[in-house]
């Protein structure tokens, strides 16, 4: 298995395969400049720049595995700011158009390689968007549509695309604020192993669990947040 995704998730994900006995990892980033984890491979890639997506791929011809780790995330009054065209914008530059890029680049090497696998690392803000998260949660909500429509048509090349819906992680996004947090190590061992047992979706924590029971009641969650 050979991996491409530098710090956070992205990061546990790369060691983790690494660990696991990926023969060899790519770590996708902006800046590779002192880069120095053993065992990964730094590469150059900016998710929102076309070229970049292309060169990424030209470079790393012997992938199995696309991890589409990549996102942002900004705090707002709501959907009636002023700043929600932006800020929307920008959120579905990376969260959303990201994922379109790197899947239409990746998608022949994949075949290539004898199909491999996809993982697209989404939210449980998919299914439950709040004022502050509106621009964001519409980002993921977004994704989780495309990525099972990559589902579809990635399977008759052998393609397994699998959607990791995950609340809060302890990384640098959600430093100071006090609240459950997931493990990224832990997280991305899960999501492997949910690969390796035929996944197509993986629900990382006890919250996102409950969010997406809700989904076919009279009363989900969306509907009232502080409810849950």
């Amino acid at each position: 298995m050979r991996h491409a995704c530098h710090r956070g998730l992205g990061l546990a994900f790369a060691k983790a395969a690494h660990a696991l006995g990926a023969s060899k990892v790519y770590a996708g980033m902006r800046n590779t400049e002192g880069f120095d984890v053993p065992g990964l491979t730094p590469v150059r890639l900016d998710v929102t720049d076309d070229a970049s997506v292309r060169a990424a791929a030209a470079m790393c011809q012997d992938v199995t595995l696309v991890v589409n780790n990549a996102g942002i995330v900004s705090l707002m009054n709501g959907p009636l700011d002023q700043n929600m065209d932006e800020l929307s914008r920008t959120l579905m530059e990376t969260n959303y158009f990201g994922i379109v890029r790197v899947s239409q680049a990746f998608a022949p090497v994949l075949a290539a390689n004898g199909g491999g696998a996809c993982i697209n690392v989404l939210s449980d803000a998919t299914w439950l968007s709040v004022p502050m998260l509106a621009a964001y949660a519409a980002s993921k909500s977004a994704a989780w549509s495309v990525t099972n429509a990559l589902r579809l048509q990635l399977k008759s090349q052998g393609t397994q695309v699998v959607a990791l819906h995950v609340g809060f992680l302890d990384t640098d996004m959600t430093k100071g604020f006090d609240m459950p947090k997931s493990s990224p190590d832990l997280v991305a061992r899960k999501v492997y192993a949910g690969l390796e047992a035929g996944a197509l979706e993986v629900l990382a924590d006890e919250g996102t669990v409950q969010v997406k029971s809700t989904l076919s009641s009279s009363e989900p969650v969306y509907f009232d947040p502080s409810s849950f």
